[in-house]
């Protein structure tokens, strides 16, 4: 019973992820496990010297701003700016956005703070185990080698007119010095490289002129910079064929800018020509035509608004351009998350996998609030903002700021099944959509409320990635969610890391007004792993200008059940939400209010509140008040 089982797992993730997929990915380990990398990437390979800093200022290729020049942006020497350098030159870092770690002014760049463990510098990339319980989660080491905090550093020099080039070219060659290349953990992941070598190419520019960048120092950083995207390009096939997602995106970008910033590299050229081929690719197969993105992550999206927004204006700067797609696709993702936002805070629903990821912060605004992200794509794109942003004159955007399009009552799209519903400042948010591509969390029915800026019934979070396998599938589950549970499974199997089977691939909804209300129906057919044929019908009633809802939840094709209805909510607003809950007998459901977790950002979880309803029938109707 158990090899059928596990057979069954194998046939559907091939028939979920493709036997390209599975091909790649056996051949990749086998090529790993046999030492092929090592040829591939060597280890701290001899240095070369491509251009020297006089001719590299000589022959400048265009960038956003020239040295310290950023055209149209006033000084604001803020009390956020000044902390933040403070914390940084004292070796307290902002980890994900949020959380402040002291790492030391002497950080070895390889050691995790949160358990002290220590990766083996001397070990090639590949050799070095990222998943492993004794190391705990890689990301608290590749946080500050991907060299985000660069930005507050030069905003503080920007702002406060005080140079810092000196510790930004220390803290670039103290990595380069104790982080040989391809060895370490700091060369696992390529988007992690891409990254760093575009925070590095935004302080060269911007420190282009400083005394403290000599030509030996220039030559050390231009050396490391080759071999790291190097790197990025033999590797590339595995973010677009086993991967495929976000990284895919920042990996080809680097290497369509690679020719732009760096035409002095051997083969750069052509890395550049695929690159844009590539990016193009990617753009185009994971952002749906409605605008919405296959990773059904807010943040992940806004990590694809930021590199877009690098991409479209370095291509015009450079007088280059994009195949039209790219520009549809980045115009359709604006107005699928505007529509998503809150126009009162800013912030999106804390909806989908969220690492913590914000690339190119030029704001003191929270992690949170996506509004200035969102403007500065639409800066460059069609050369307005809608929120008075500052953030755009870092890229060079020439701008206009327009008051904000009125987001329509009823939002429908289709390609992912997202149904949005704004009735004033209240904001209905449903997620009803089959899989076509990877799956992250068990989610689907899920619904989030937001009123008057506050989001009453939310989604918990990410947490973190390799953390106790509780943490993972209570995060990543349907329990987690506000949909319903049959026997306390999730919608689909949860598979090692980041693999689901079963996934749902029938799934329709529709939105539409009446009368004196707004109705949502939304089906989907889901727990294969526990029976063939089950469906879950969502019905959700919105009454105009009331907080008050009824959801009306129905399980179809399945007897042996108890249904969990969840219901997640902060305690401050324990007082204020009335759920009352019956079933199909018309006998009111005795809630159970238990403490949960909720992580709003990543690395982080705080208290939580969970309403759950029990019942051994095949309905829940269920009313939401909701007293401001």
């Amino acid at each position: 019973m158990k090899i059928i089982k596990n057979l069954n797992k194998v046939l559907d993730l091939i028939s979920n992820m493709g036997v390209r997929y599975i091909l790649f990915r056996l051949f990749y380990i086998i090529k790993t496990k046999c030492g092929y990398q090592k040829k591939i990437f060597p280890i701290n390979p001899k240095s070369k010297t491509f251009t020297s800093l006089k001719n590299w200022k000589k022959n400048l290729p265009p960038f956003f701003f020239n040295g310290k020049n950023i055209v149209g942006l006033k000084k604001n020497p803020s009390k956020i700016i000044k902390n933040n350098y403070n914390d940084i030159i004292n070796g307290t870092y902002i980890f994900f956005n949020k959380k402040k770690i002291n790492l030391g002014k002497k950080y070895d760049w390889v050691t995790n703070p949160i358990n002290n463990f220590k990766y083996d510098i001397r070990k090639h990339w590949s050799e070095i185990n990222e998943l492993s319980k004794t190391s705990g989660d890689i990301k608290y080491v590749w946080e500050k080698a991907r060299f985000v905090y660069l930005y507050d550093i030069i905003r503080y020099d920007y702002h406060f007119e005080k140079d810092q080039s000196e510790f930004v070219f220390n803290q670039i060659e103290n990595f380069i010095d104790l982080n040989p290349i391809n060895q370490g953990p700091n060369y696992i992941c390529s988007q992690e490289i891409s990254l760093r070598i575009l925070n590095w190419t935004f302080a060269l520019y911007y420190y282009k002129d400083s005394q403290k960048l000599n030509d030996k120092l220039f030559c050390k950083i231009i050396n490391s910079i080759y071999w790291q995207i190097h790197h990025v390009y033999n590797n590339i096939n595995f973010s677009r064929v086993s991967v495929r997602n976000n990284h895919a995106i920042t990996e080809t970008l680097l290497l369509y800018l690679s020719f732009k910033l760096y035409p002095f590299f051997p083969n750069v050229k052509r890395w550049s020509k695929k690159g844009k081929f590539w990016f193009e690719k990617e753009i185009e197969y994971q952002i749906y035509p409605d605008g919405t993105f296959l990773q059904f992550s807010m943040n992940y999206h806004r990590v694809v608004i930021q590199l877009l927004t690098w991409g479209i204006q370095l291509s015009k700067l450079n007088n280059d351009n994009f195949k039209k797609i790219v520009y549809e696709r980045a115009q359709k993702s604006l107005k699928f998350l505007d529509t998503c936002l809150d126009t009162l805070n800013g912030e999106l629903p804390n909806y989908g996998s969220n690492d913590g990821a914000l690339f190119f912060k030029f704001t003191d605004d929270d992690f949170r609030n996506y509004r200035s992200q969102l403007d500065d794509l639409r800066a460059v794109l069609e050369g307005y903002t809608y929120y008075s942003s500052i953030s755009p004159y870092w890229y060079g955007a020439k701008f206009k700021n327009k008051k904000p399009i009125e987001i329509p009552e009823i939002n429908k799209f289709m390609n992912s099944g997202y149904f949005i519903l704004q009735d004033g400042n209240t904001k209905t948010f449903i997620r009803c959509g089959s899989y076509k591509d990877r799956p992250y969390q068990s989610d689907n029915l899920h619904l989030d409320i937001w009123v008057n800026g506050e989001n009453i019934l939310r989604d918990n979070g990410t947490y973190k990635y390799n953390t106790d396998n509780n943490y993972i599938k209570y995060f990543n589950g349907t329990s987690a969610h506000n949909t319903v549970s049959i026997n306390k499974k999730d919608q689909m199997k949860k598979g090692k890391r980041f693999i689901w089977y079963y996934w749902i691939k029938d799934a329709k909804g529709k939105l539409y007004k009446s009368k004196n209300k707004f109705v949502f129906f939304g089906k989907i057919k889901a727990y294969k792993h526990v029976d063939k044929n089950i469906y879950h019908h969502r019905k959700v009633t919105k009454f105009f200008g009331k907080d008050e809802w009824l959801i009306n939840d129905k399980i179809e094709g399945f007897n042996k059940m108890t249904l969990y209805q969840y219901w997640h909510f902060s305690h401050k607003i324990k007082d204020k939400i009335i759920i009352t809950c019956k079933d199909s007998n018309n006998n009111f459901v005795s809630p159970l209010l238990e403490e949960k977790w909720y992580s709003s950002y990543y690395g982080i979880k705080e208290p939580s509140l969970r309403m759950t309803f029990k019942s051994e029938t095949n309905k829940l109707n269920t009313k939401i008040i909701y007293n401001k």
